[in-house]
């Protein structure tokens, strides 16, 4: 299969080519295209076949769930068996925008869509050319992140060419995604709403909107607090894909929660603990790895990027700025892969309001490896 890429402006954007990709998707076909948040790969969400496409492109384990992405509020009417007041708050407030809800769906979803669930997860991407496609399309889309499953998801065009060129019909290029990181997810089937995916939309903002307390899966605790050890202990889970939630023994109930993600070819460990030490650990590391003949990469931000002594060093930005942050960390992941790196090590960010959803990430990159100093 030839894919086709068609570079589309989102201030200016043709309609011809928006019309040709919509009719890949009513069709029942793949395209990959950009949101706000990063790249994902569409097809028809109502149509079973469809969504095993994407699966199949992907290399996606089908009981990951997929979320549907919809231009309208009456759309999540239209697929979910019943709706919480707390949705309607939440869309006004947030829709179009970086935060999925879980509802009950209705006979209208298939299974392959929901990965077996009896829910459904539903969000409306802030990003003229998503939402374009998906009224053009006269179709629900269903997307996930447009990557090998496993891999850094895409936030450029050329990320989505590289894991899926000849795999998939049409490719959308819209440029740069804003974000970088995947949407918020929250919960609404149950008593108290709960994040499932820490995200750019944070627990103070969701609890404002509501007016009442938003938990946190007790997974993601679960898997972060497991995660830190004394100088020189690293957290090392046994091999195999599925990690954090799941390991806790607490069944995910969200897309990306269950199997490790973003993880770049290079093995990746986390340093944390006061600055001064984390650099000192990594070099020292570095330095160990050196001497077996080793090529290492050291993902650090702008005021650490000249303390390392490493081959390749890369600033993910600067520490106050938790939006770079978050916008770079794919990137940077996929860059070391260019670079054929045999080892990554990377400090931890605890920043106030994105920490949590950027550490979620780095975690499950570096398949919960974080050694504490």
């Amino acid at each position: 299969m030839q894919t086709k890429i068609i570079k589309l402006d989102p201030n200016n954007i043709d309609n011809t080519a928006l019309c040709e990709a919509a009719a890949i998707i009513r069709e029942g076909g793949l395209v990959a295209f950009p949101t706000e948040t990063v790249y994902g790969l569409g097809a028809d969400a109502l149509h079973s076949e469809a969504s095993k496409k994407i699966y199949a492109a992907k290399g996606r384990p089908s009981d990951n769930p997929l979320i549907v992405h919809i231009s309208s509020y009456k759309d999540l009417l239209s697929i979910a068996k019943e709706v919480p007041p707390e949705a309607k708050k939440l869309a006004d407030a947030f829709w179009p925008g970086p935060l999925t809800m879980i509802v009950w769906k209705n006979d209208n979803v298939p299974p392959e869509t929901t990965g077996g669930m009896d829910t459904v997860a539903v969000r409306m991407p802030n990003h003229p050319i998503a939402l374009r496609l998906i009224a053009e399309s006269g179709c629900l889309i269903a997307a996930p992140s447009a990557n090998t499953s496993g891999k850094p998801s895409p936030t450029e065009a050329s990320h989505v060419a590289l894991d899926m060129n000849g795999r998939i019909p049409m490719i959308l290029d819209g440029g740069p995604v804003g974000i970088g990181i995947e949407s918020t997810i929250i919960d609404l089937t149950e008593a108290k709403p709960m994040i499932l995916r820490p995200g750019y939309i944070t627990k103070d903002m969701l609890e404002a909107v509501l007016e009442k307390e938003v938990e946190i899966d007790p997974g993601i605790l679960a898997s972060e607090a497991a995660c830190t050890h004394p100088l020189e202990a690293a957290c090392t889970h046994p091999p195999g894909d599925i990690t954090g939630p799941e390991a806790s023994g607490l069944k995910p109930k969200a897309p990306g929660m269950r199997y490790k993600h973003y993880a770049p070819k290079a093995d990746l460990v986390l340093v944390d603990g006061e600055a001064g030490d984390v650099v000192a650990k990594i070099n020292e590391l570095v330095q160990k790895k050196q001497e077996t003949g080793q090529k290492i990469g050291v993902i650090a931000t702008d005021e650490t990027k000249s303390l390392y002594q490493s081959d390749y060093v890369v600033s993910i930005g600067a520490r106050q700025d938790e939006d770079a942050i978050a916008r770079h960390l794919y990137k940077i992941l996929r860059e070391f892969d260019d670079l054929n790196v045999d080892a990554i090590y990377s400090e931890s960010f605890s920043t106030p309001r994105m920490g949590q959803a950027i550490m979620n990430r780095l975690l499950k990159a570096a398949g919960h490896q974080v050694i504490h100093v």
